[in-house]
């Protein structure tokens, strides 16, 4: 119900998609073929976010790789903005929903508090300056995932990527993103549950992984502005059987 809005807002210069479906019941498959006929579909048997983005990445072809939720939070029409500084020497970048330009019509008091309090010991165990740790809008250069090396299989990937870019040295960039409501269709997350597990993945980070490149100082982050695009569709559940029909009618 959410991939017609999200594939018809996918900009035309990205020339590949992958959606990585596990074991879903809800014609996911059907729909997205209907609507894109050369998206990569990766089955992924196990469970969890960090799982299903390691099953993208390894599927992707492309010299760069971006990541984003499939329920309508994250908006395609963005993607430009994160491959941009990718285009002019960095390596990985981040997107954020509280610096200028950026927003969230979706977080809680609560997830706002812990997020803000998790970024602030990422930022001091890592010597940073983030402003978002755990948004899973990025974007990195596909040579980068020799040197993360990432094994993370539940949310705490968000976490896994950020750190050890960080702590290898990669050149990172911050741009804003404007979080919208989810569609359809209920989040996983666990806001005590999955903070301890961003909070244990930190600490693992920060003391039992040594970054392949020596753990080069990263140089400062670098945080780039820009005007969010209109919409353009509905940002509303579309029902499966309406894209299917409208490939039988083709």
């Amino acid at each position: 119900m959410n991939l017609p809005w999200v594939l018809r807002r996918m900009p035309s210069y990205v020339d590949e998609v992958i959606v990585v479906d596990g074991r879903s019941e809800d014609l996911t498959v059907d729909v997205a073929r209907a609507l894109r006929f050369d998206v990569v579909v990766v089955n992924e048997l196990h469970a969890g976010k960090g799982a299903a983005m390691r099953a993208g990445f390894a599927a992707a072809t492309g010299d760069i790789i971006v990541m984003l939720d499939a329920d309508g939070s994250m908006d395609p029409r963005e993607i430009g903005w994160f491959v941009s500084p990718l285009q002019h020497d960095h390596d990985f970048v981040k997107g954020s929903r509280y610096v200028t330009g950026g927003g969230s019509d979706d977080l809680t008091r609560l997830r706002n508090l812990g997020n803000r309090a998790l970024t602030g010991l990422a930022n001091k165990a890592l010597h940073c300056n983030f402003s978002d740790l755990c948004y899973g809008y990025i974007a990195f250069r596909r040579e980068c995932l020799e040197v993360l090396e990432l094994k993370s299989d539940g949310f705490e990937i968000e976490t896994e990527l950020v750190s050890r870019a960080a702590r290898a040295g990669l050149r990172i960039a911050e741009v804003p993103s404007h979080e919208l409501s989810r569609i359809s269709g209920n989040s996983h997350l666990q806001t005590f549950r999955d903070g301890w597990r961003v909070l244990r993945t930190l600490t693992r980070e920060c003391v039992g992984w040594d970054a392949p490149t020596a753990g080069v100082r990263p140089e400062a982050l670098r945080r780039v502005k820009y005007r969010y695009p209109d919409m353009r569709f509905p940002h509303v559940p579309t029902d499966p059987k309406t894209v299917l029909a409208m490939l039988a009618d083709g």
